[in-house]
């Protein structure tokens, strides 16, 4: 179990880095078409992981308590979409394509705001991983350390190409490739951490450990809808980006049926 689960904590980590690392071997810009794509992709990802890994064994959990199974996955969710809804409201961000920032208002660099931007993305995906993992550790039913695993990889993947649509904007924004690719990078450090956290208080979660699960998918949930499918379908090549989300959709249910 240790050695899965360092592979399972650095494993998103991982895919934001080498996402970043774009930046070393993409001259231009990234095209319009291949980061609407990308961030259709990475919606996908995240909505099948909340689905499949998250909801319903939040709600299989509680399937001894018969139509009332649903209730700890209702309130989870959106406690988890009303905290990042606090967080977005509280934190100084802002997007990449935008130049008016969102949050307290704060002297804050333009690319300082950018990372945070990401950081605010990459928080409830880190908690994911560390409550499933828990939940993994003690044995919870409809929770296998494979299954763990597998939202692991599946961030892992989706933040490839986030890691590139961080690391890109910094660089034609004036930043060194190094500088870049570090921002970039950094931008992923939050998921580690975040799991880490919920592994830790994992003895106190355990009982209420299907409303963490459903809180976790809330919050990736809101990421999806109030930043990433806005930012992936305005303008035009909105297509890419539905193809993309069906692909990250795919690719991730299929990780966790097969792995689970």
């Amino acid at each position: 179990m240790t050695t899965s689960l360092a592979i399972g904590l650095l494993l998103p980590f991982l895919g934001t880095m080498l996402g970043s690392a774009f930046v070393f071997f993409m001259k231009d810009a990234m095209s319009v078409r291949l980061q609407k794509s990308l961030l259709g992709f990475a919606s996908g990802v995240m909505v099948a992981a909340s689905i499949w890994s998250l909801l319903i064994p939040s709600m299989d959990m509680g399937a001894d308590s018969g139509k009332w199974s649903v209730l700890p996955a209702a309130i989870g969710f959106l406690l988890g979409m009303g905290f990042l809804l606090l967080i977005d409201e509280l934190t100084p961000h802002l997007h990449i394509g935008t130049d008016k920032p969102e949050g307290m208002r704060s002297h804050l660099s333009k690319t300082a705001m950018l990372a945070l931007a990401v950081t605010i993305h990459n928080l409830p995906e880190g908690m994911a991983v560390g409550v499933v993992f828990a939940g993994a550790d003690v044995g919870a039913a409809h929770l296998s350390l494979a299954s763990a695993v597998a939202v692991s990889l599946g961030i892992a993947i989706q933040n490839i190409p986030e890691g590139a649509i961080i690391s890109m904007p910094m660089r034609s924004a004036g930043n060194s490739r190094w500088r870049s690719f570090l921002i970039g990078t950094l931008s992923g450090a939050v998921e580690p951490i975040g799991a880490v956290a919920v592994l830790l208080l994992s003895s106190l979660l355990m009982p209420v450990l299907p409303y963490m699960l459903s809180f976790a998918a809330g919050a990736m949930f809101y990421v999806v809808v109030e930043e990433l499918i806005p930012e992936a379908s305005v303008g035009r090549h909105s297509n890419l980006s539905t193809i993309g989300f069906a692909i990250g959709f795919v690719l991730m249910m299929v990780l966790d049926v097969v792995m689970g």
